[in-house]
């Protein structure tokens, strides 16, 4: 079978909500990693077969295909470029990753960028379901769903609580994980390790012009005091806004390409993607599929978890990657080595491009081989993605 290989991958700096990146309209916010990719690689628009966005609020002005809107408003894409906007909820880009791989080890594409985009200062989470609620034009719960799930209402927070639940994690765990979370991102941009993923992206402060490119969400402060105060999301549970991903504004871009576009090009490759999984379970629970996506990944590459020099798990809440290391027996050193969405910001649709940008260049630059990158998504679904560094 044809192989599919990585050429680039960056992703914005994160911006926290209302911060230094909600004054970008999320489409130009998406033509910035982009261009980036195709300025990095030095390829011309005529070839790039198809553009792949994840964004989970499509509505607002991330409405009427804001993937097809960014190629537009980029400087080095046209209209010849087609995309497509997709929505597997917190996995929307790192399915976007998995459908451009597919198309080019299907033999039917050589160069499909893959990438991601969520302004959640602009379009607020759940907005869109939100309003058509408060317009009486229905819910997004159906009879049916209503019929085979009575009474439940889909929730990421109470499937974070009932891992935490199941998994007899204490509140003082998921605070010391938060806490590391922070310390990995502080010591991660101090020593400059996010420098080659991160673009750079033109903003206007009080001060005038200006150019993002630190994430605004790292804490760097933090202390586990400072983390443990912080209120409950619910009286009897052990979630705080500390304990989970901070909302965020960002964009990321991955460029996946042929064995024949590498030659014809001149391309040098960062990864081969080495195995895509996607599976599906418990729409309750919702978040713990990461756990056994990783085991099927795992059978079908024919490795072990030790096979796997670093791994990338989004950190939606704390207790999703402390449940995915108790279950797979994983390194605690191997895991999210940069800081995760606690501290770094977790820009849903962007997400997974996000995670690939920071995976594939960690393994670079600790001169590793393997990294697995999954994440939980809404209702219950969970990819993951493998990928061998060159």
């Amino acid at each position: 079978m044809p192989e599919a290989y990585i050429v680039e991958a960056v992703r914005t700096a994160g911006g926290k909500r209302g911060g230094r990146l909600a004054g970008v309209h999320p489409v130009d916010l998406a033509a910035v990693t982009l261009d980036a990719v195709m300025e990095r690689t030095g390829l011309e628009a005529e070839a790039v077969d198809d553009v792949v966005m994840g964004c989970v609020s499509q509505g607002g002005e991330q409405a009427m295909q804001v993937g097809r809107n960014a190629v537009l408003a980029a400087k080095r894409l046209g209209e010849g470029v087609p995309a497509v906007t997709i929505d597997r909820q917190c996995g929307s880009s790192q399915q976007a990753i998995q459908f451009a791989a597919q198309a080019v080890m299907s033999g039917t594409q050589d160069v499909v960028i893959a990438a991601g985009v969520e302004s959640m200062s602009r379009v607020p989470m759940g907005s869109t379901a939100m309003l058509h609620m408060k317009e009486g034009l229905g819910h997004y719960k159906s009879p049916g769903l209503e019929e085979k799930y009575p009474g439940i209402q889909w929730s990421q927070f109470t499937g974070a609580q009932m891992i935490a639940d199941k998994h007899r994690f204490s509140k003082e765990q998921l605070d010391a994980f938060a806490l590391e979370s922070h310390q990995k991102a502080i010591r991660a941009t101090e020593s400059g390790a996010f420098e080659k993923e991160i673009v750079g992206v033109p903003i206007e402060t009080s001060e005038g012009e200006a150019c993002h490119t630190v994430d605004e969400g790292i804490r760097f402060d933090a202390t586990l005091e400072g983390i443990a105060s912080v209120k409950l999301l619910s009286p009897d549970g052990k979630i705080t806004a500390a304990s989970a991903s901070q909302i965020c504004d960002g964009s990321s871009a991955v460029m996946v390409v042929s064995e024949r576009a590498l030659k014809e090009y001149g391309l040098t490759p960062l990864a081969r993607i080495h195995n895509l999984t996607v599976t599906a379970g418990d729409p309750v629970i919702m978040l713990e599929e990461p756990l056994f996506a990783t085991d099927r990944a795992l059978e079908r590459a024919g490795m072990r978890i030790e096979d796997i020099d670093l791994y990338e798990v989004n950190e939606a809440f704390a207790p999703v990657p402390l449940a995915w290391l108790k279950h797979t027996g994983a390194d605690p050193d191997r895991l999210n080595v940069h800081g995760g969405a606690i501290a770094l910001g977790h820009p849903l649709g962007a997400s997974g491009t996000k995670l690939m940008a920071t995976l594939v260049h960690a393994l670079h630059r600790h001169g590793k081989k393997y990294g697995l990158q999954t994440m939980c998504e809404g209702g219950g679904v969970a990819n993951v993605t493998i990928v061998e560094a060159l």
